[in-house]
C-alpha cells in the first residue's frame, strides 16, 4: 500500500509539471506540445485506474455540501480533460494526425482555447482540495502564519497574472486566438503558470476550510469559521483592488 501511495504521488508531480509546460505553448512549440499533450493523457488515465476505488464510493454515505462540490469539481475536471485532449487530437499534426480533421478545423482550436483553460483552473481546484494533506504536517504557530502570508501574496499575484494575460477572455470564448509572449524567458513563463495554478489551489483551500468550519459543532471551530471568513475577505478586497486598477488604469500605466 505504502509504495502504491509513493507511485500515486509521483504521478501526480509529474502531471503537474505537464500541466505547467502545456500551458507554455510558446515554450515547447507544437511538436513537443502535442507529445506532452499524449503523455498527459496517459498519465491522467493511470491516475484514474489507481484512484479506481474512489468510483465505488460515489454512490455510498451521505453527501455534505463538501463533498457535492468536491464530486462536482471531479465530474467537471474530467469533462474538461476529455475535451481538452479530444480537441487537441483533432487539430494535431504530429502526435495524433490520423484524428486530424474529425472536427472543423477552426471549431477545434476554439474549443481547445477555451476548454484547456477551465482545466487549467479545475485543476488548480481539485489540488486545492487536497491542500490539507500538505498543511496538516506543517509545525503549527508562527511557521503557520508566515506560510499564509506567502501564499496569499502569491495568490494575489497570480490572479494579476491571470488578469493580465485576459485569460478570462479566453475562457468564455471572447477571443478566439491565444496571444503568448514569444520573448519570455522559459522559467518565468513556467513560474507564472506555477502562480497562477496556485492561486486557484490556495483559494479553494480556504473556501474548504470555511465549509468545514460552518458545518463544525465545536467552538473551537467556530472561531477558526471567523479567522477564514476575515482572512478570505482581505485577501478578496485585495484582488478586488487589483482587478479595479487593471479594468481602469491603461495598460502601459499599470504596475501590474
Amino acid at each position: 500500500m505504502k509504495t502504491k501511495s509513493i507511485i500515486m504521488r509521483i504521478i501526480d508531480l509529474i502531471m503537474t509539471g505537464n500541466l505547467l509546460f502545456l500551458m507554455s505553448m510558446q515554450v515547447t512549440q507544437q511538436f513537443a506540445h502535442e507529445w506532452i499533450g499524449i503523455a498527459m493523457t496517459v498519465l491522467f488515465i493511470v491516475h484514474h485506474i489507481f484512484n479506481y476505488k474512489y468510483y465505488k464510493t460515489i454512490f455510498k454515505g451521505k453527501y455534505n455540501f463538501l463533498r457535492i462540490f468536491q464530486l462536482v469539481i471531479s465530474v467537471l475536471l474530467l469533462v474538461s480533460f476529455v475535451l481538452t485532449a479530444f480537441s487537441g487530437m483533432a487539430m494535431s499534426r504530429y502526435a495524433a494526425s490520423f484524428m486530424n480533421g474529425l472536427i472543423k478545423t477552426s471549431d477545434a482550436r476554439e474549443l481547445h482555447l477555451a476548454i484547456s483553460y477551465w482545466a487549467f483552473v479545475l485543476m488548480g481546484v481539485h489540488i486545492g482540495l487536497h491542500f490539507g494533506i500538505i498543511t496538516a504536517k506543517l509545525p503549527k504557530g508562527v511557521f503557520r502564519i508566515v506560510a499564509a502570508v506567502i501564499m496569499t501574496g502569491i495568490s494575489v499575484w497570480g490572479f494579476m497574472l491571470f488578469l493580465n494575460a485576459d485569460i478570462f477572455d479566453y475562457m468564455f470564448m471572447k477571443t478566439h486566438f491565444a496571444f503568448l509572449d514569444y520573448n519570455k524567458a522559459v522559467w518565468i513563463v513556467i513560474l507564472e503558470n506555477l502562480v497562477m495554478l496556485i492561486l486557484w489551489a490556495f483559494m479553494t483551500y480556504l473556501l474548504s476550510l470555511f465549509i468545514k468550519s460552518v458545518t463544525a459543532k465545536g467552538k473551537k471551530e467556530k472561531k477558526k469559521t471567523i479567522f477564514t471568513v476575515l482572512y478570505a475577505v482581505g485577501i478578496v478586497v485585495i484582488i478586488g483592488i487589483g482587478t479595479l486598477l487593471h479594468f481602469l488604469i491603461p495598460a502601459g500605466n499599470t504596475a501590474f
